[in-house]
């Protein structure tokens, strides 16, 4: 049985440790062994907690000895955690040298509250400097690759945990993002990952910088990562709530009550202003008619002003960056250094009037989308209108890169729940369709990306460049 654990879902795994079919050691053992034969390969987990989550391990089998029953949906599980998030003990490093003595002596609220449901953080997975590459290469832990193909990359800036969970290293990611960084990586390696809305999962920090621009308090969020779609809504639900630390979290449902009439989704299966690989505009069409055979009323729609919201994205974000540039240009490495300068002359810094119009542009752009989401709900498109690039690509093509993201950039624009799932393979890479939602509606979102999943039967784990 050990040697098949790393192969089951969070939430399976859970079950299997309450019930006394297997031990939260046994888990966390094969999953060791995991990481050790895998990740030599891979570079994906970039500190390995074994010592540690062996000991939590052994005291979640003592209280289910003791006949504990107040155990948590995660009782014994083991989780991977990116390394810009707070995990009291170990260096929350960006991504680069400058921090790698920043320990933290508390976790932050969504590790927190992982902990609390029974679950053992077993490794912290990498991501490029300061996570501003969609490709995930860090001047400090090097080169991370996708279990898929040696030579593409794994996505970023979350894509340590995408590989570490394709490849069976954890059962669960915690990752974030503010350009796709949790959906950029479960694209290229053919796992499930939700961007949630802003203040859905609060967001704190013990190192510095405790307090970010406006920009990433409006577009950058936390996230769950996991092979399967069941498991990121489990994540969602564990990590969501206010929390003293965070003044933006609040505390929302994550379920509403709806007509009971079928969804209405927009497909979108060739997004304005890019030029999208037929195989994978047909991927999305096949994800839409996976969920017209269900139920939902599937018809080509675009919202409103698409080329639009991708500027905004752009004008705002970037104009930002180049005001804390001095500081960024201290600790990044040159590669991430060469992708910030060649981003900072596509989207010039905005004068003052037109940084403050940016943000009446924000609220029209949102209202026309909530207003389109009274029609069209869910919006089914591409994650990349290709599959994964070679490694150091971006780096030689930062303006097509910008085109490449253009899926991704509504979701984060505007402050909107996405969820990315596999929708399949194209030569021999793996393919996600994403699904973006009204404010809030997390829960529109995972439904039909869980149609999508049992119909595409991508949940398993990936054997290093098997293929």
């Amino acid at each position: 049985m050990a040697d098949t654990l790393w192969n089951r879902g969070a939430g399976e795994l859970a079950r299997m440790i309450r019930s006394g079919e297997v031990s939260s050691t046994e888990v966390i053992e094969a999953h060791l062994a995991r990481i050790d034969a895998v990740n030599p390969e891979l570079n994906a987990v970039v500190v390995v907690l074994a010592e540690e989550a062996l000991a939590a391990a052994k005291e979640a089998d003592r209280r289910i000895a003791a006949g504990d029953a107040d155990l948590g949906p995660l009782h014994g599980v083991p989780v991977t955690v990116k390394e810009n998030i707070d995990v009291a003990g170990t260096s929350t490093t960006k991504g680069v040298a400058a921090f790698a003595a920043a320990v933290p002596a508390v976790d932050a609220p969504l590790v927190e509250r992982l902990r609390a449901a029974g679950a053992i953080v077993i490794g912290r997975t990498n991501m490029p400097d300061m996570g501003l590459r969609v490709s995930t290469d860090s001047s400090l832990r090097g080169l991370t690759r996708n279990p898929w193909h040696a030579g593409v990359t794994a996505g970023g800036s979350s894509g340590g945990e995408a590989s570490a969970l394709a490849a069976g290293m954890s059962a669960l990611g915690a990752g974030n993002d503010i350009g796709g960084s949790l959906r950029n990586p479960a694209h290229c390696c053919g796992i499930s990952a939700l961007k949630p809305t802003p203040g859905r999962v609060p967001w704190a920090d013990a190192t510095l910088p405790e307090d970010w621009p406006l920009s990433f308090q409006l577009m950058a969020v936390h996230g769950p990562m996991a092979r399967r779609v069941a498991d990121v809504r489990l994540g969602l639900e564990i990590m969501a709530g206010p929390d003293r630390r965070d003044p933006g979290a609040l505390p929302v449902p994550l379920t509403f009550p709806d007509s009971g009439g079928p969804v209405r989704v927009a497909l979108l299966p060739e997004p304005p202003g890019v030029t999208t690989n037929p195989a994978v505009a047909e991927m999305v069409r096949r994800a839409g008619a996976h969920l017209a055979a269900a139920g939902y009323e599937v018809e080509e729609a675009t919202p409103p002003e698409y080329e639009a919201v991708r500027e905004l994205w752009g004008s705002l974000l970037m104009t930002e960056l180049e005001s804390v540039r001095p500081l960024l240009e201290n600790v990044m490495g040159a590669d991430g250094l060469r992708m910030l300068h060649a981003f900072a002359e596509i989207a010039p810094q905005l004068d003052l009037d037109a940084y403050i119009h940016l943000f009446v542009t924000r609220r029209r752009l949102a209202r026309l989308w909530q207003e389109f989401f009274q029609t069209y709900p869910v919006v089914l498109s591409p994650v990349w209108p290709e599959p994964a690039f070679p490694h150091g690509w971006d780096l030689d093509n930062p303006g097509v890169t910008l085109d490449v993201m253009r899926p991704i950039m509504p979701a984060n624009a505007l402050g909107l729940p996405a969820v990315a799932t596999p929708g399949g393979v194209v030569g021999g890479l793996p393919v996600g369709v994403q699904l973006i939602g009204a404010p809030f509606r997390e829960d529109r979102v995972l439904d039909a990306a869980a149609v999508i999943e049992t119909a595409v039967g991508m949940t398993g784990v990936v054997d290093p460049f098997a293929g």
